[in-house]
C-alpha cells in the first residue's frame, strides 16, 4: 500500500514539475517578466502586496523549498543532538525578571506573530517573519519558564499538518487549473484580511510550521 501511495505521489509530482517547467518563458526578456507582476499582481491574485504575490503564487516553488531547507536543518540538528540531552531539574533558576516577563509576554508574542502571518498578504511581514517571532515566545518560555515546559509532539505534530496544508492547497490549484499553487479561491475585496485568495492560507500554514521548527530546533538546543 505504500508502495502504491508514493508511486501515485511521484507521478502527481513529476506532472506538476513538467506543466510548470513547459510554460516558463525561457530566454525571454526578464523585465517583461517583473512588468508583468508589477502590472497584473493584484488582478490576479487580489494581494495588496506584490511581494507576496510573487513569493507564494508565481515562485511558490521557491517558498516550498526554503520551507523544505528549514525542516531539513531541524532534522539534520535532531539527528546530531540525539541523546545528549540534559535532566532539566539540574538547570540553574532563571531570574524573577525573566520569569516574571515570561508568564506574562509570552501569550502576547504568539498574539503579535500570528497577526504578522495572518496579514501577510496586506503587509510586508509574513510567514517567516510571524514564525520566527512565535519561535522566540518559544525561546522565552523555554529561559524563564522551567516549570512550564512544552511538549515536543504538540510541535512536530503541528509542523507536520502546516506542511501537509501547504502542500495540499498546491496540488488542489494542480488538480483544479494544471498549476501548483494556483489561486482558486475568490480574490475578495482589495486591502481586507479577506482577500487575496489561496494566499493568507498559505501563510498561516508557513507561519505556524516556521514557528514549530525554530522551536523545535530551539528546544533540542535548550535540552
Amino acid at each position: 500500500m505504500r508502495r502504491i501511495i508514493s508511486f501515485i505521489l511521484l507521478i502527481i509530482i513529476f506532472v506538476g514539475i513538467y506543466l510548470a517547467l513547459t510554460h516558463i518563458p525561457y530566454a525571454k526578456d526578464k523585465m517583461k517578466v517583473s512588468k508583468h507582476y508589477i502590472n497584473n499582481g493584484i488582478k490576479e491574485n487580489g494581494a495588496a502586496n506584490i511581494v507576496t504575490a510573487v513569493v507564494l503564487n508565481y515562485r511558490g516553488f521557491d517558498t516550498l523549498g526554503e520551507v523544505t531547507v528549514l525542516f531539513i536543518g531541524a532534522v539534520g540538528l535532531g539527528m546530531i543532538l540525539f541523546g545528549s540531552r540534559t535532566n532539566s531539574k539540574d538547570r540553574t533558576p532563571a531570574s524573577l525578571i525573566l520569569t516574571t516577563g515570561c508568564r506574562l509576554l509570552f501569550p502576547f508574542i504568539l498574539l503579535l506573530g500570528i497577526y504578522i502571518f495572518i496579514h501577510g498578504h496586506l503587509t510586508p511581514g509574513g510567514g517567516f517573519q510571524g514564525g520566527a517571532i512565535i519561535a522566540s515566545g518559544f525561546l522565552l518560555n523555554y529561559l524563564g519558564c522551567l516549570k512550564r515546559p512544552v511538549k515536543e509532539n504538540g510541535i512536530n505534530a503541528i509542523e507536520s499538518l502546516a506542511g501537509t496544508i501547504f502542500v495540499m492547497i498546491g496540488l488542489i490549484g494542480l488538480l483544479y487549473g494544471g498549476y501548483f499553487l494556483l489561486n482558486f479561491l475568490p480574490k475578495g475585496v482589495l486591502n481586507t484580511l479577506v482577500s487575496g485568495g489561496i494566499l493568507p492560507l498559505l501563510y498561516i500554514a508557513i507561519g505556524f510550521k516556521v514557528g514549530a521548527e525554530l522551536a523545535g530546533i530551539i528546544y533540542k538546543l535548550m535540552e
